[in-house]
């Protein structure tokens, strides 16, 4: 009876770890498949501005008749390209660098109340050209969080920029600070096309992108929202999406609340 027992749980050991071993080959596996998706997605996109820039400096090499507005002209193009091409490199590094934990963050009191409102305020002129309505709904009695400023201010230039941008079609901004007992919740919402339901879970994951979707816009070659994330994980915070196409698409960002 002994050995049979003993039988037993030397099988459940090996069924354990050849399950744990599964496990990690099917991670390895996604993880592989992600970083070669991620690879052709920036191949893809810095061969976009690159291919634009060389055929603006063949064009400025070759035309010897060119006028001087003319060659001014092409030269700011050559410009606005190549810092396409250094944001997307910015962007894979922060990454990197985020994921590697190399650069711990410094973690304060923070008065959300000014960090929202200065943020949504330094995007007042460009909403006001581009015929917003925007709701902000900032309570009076100051909110604190644990965070961090700088990475929050990032964090708040993400999102508002992406709601702008890709909630065009609603013309409608909003910005919702509140809390409860033990969390602060930071909403940045547009009336646009939003996500479709299906994809709303797989936004978030790295290098994931959806080449007829407003994910594509957003993301560019995968790292937009991840680099949000990772920006809001790294402050102990969770960062969630819902969306009703052409009704309300919110991202959500919650904090700790700071009561001392």
């Amino acid at each position: 009876m002994t050995d049979d027992l003993q039988l037993q749980k030397l099988l459940v050991a090996i069924n354990q770890l050849l399950a744990a071993k599964q496990k990690t080959n099917a991670d390895h596996a996604k993880v592989e498949i992600s970083m070669r998706k991620m690879l052709s997605n920036i191949s893809h996109d810095l061969k976009t501005p690159l291919t634009v820039i060389l055929g603006y400096t063949e064009m400025l090499n070759k035309d010897k008749a060119m006028s001087k507005e003319e060659q001014q002209i092409l030269l700011e193009k050559v410009h606005v390209k190549t810092l396409e091409v250094m944001e997307l490199i910015h962007k894979f590094f922060d990454l990197a660098k985020l994921e590697s934990g190399d650069k711990a963050i410094e973690m304060t009191k923070v008065n959300m109340n000014e960090v929202c409102r200065e943020k949504i305020l330094s995007f007042y002129d460009l909403v006001t050209t581009k015929g917003f309505q925007v709701h902000i709904d900032i309570p009076e009695r100051n909110i604190y969080a644990l965070g961090n400023v700088e990475v929050l201010g990032r964090v708040l230039n993400n999102l508002i920029s992406n709601a702008i941008t890709y909630g065009d079609d609603g013309k409608t901004l909003g910005m919702t600070l509140r809390d409860d007992g033990t969390s602060v919740y930071i909403e940045v919402w547009d009336t646009g096309k939003g996500i479709d339901e299906s994809h709303i879970d797989k936004v978030f994951e790295r290098m994931y992108t959806l080449e007829d979707s407003r994910n594509r816009l957003y993301q560019g070659s995968g790292l937009g929202l991840t680099i949000t994330k990772r920006l809001v994980e790294a402050m102990d915070g969770k960062i969630h999406l819902s969306s009703k196409p052409y009704k309300k698409t919110i991202f959500t960002v919650v904090l700790k609340k700071m009561l001392f």
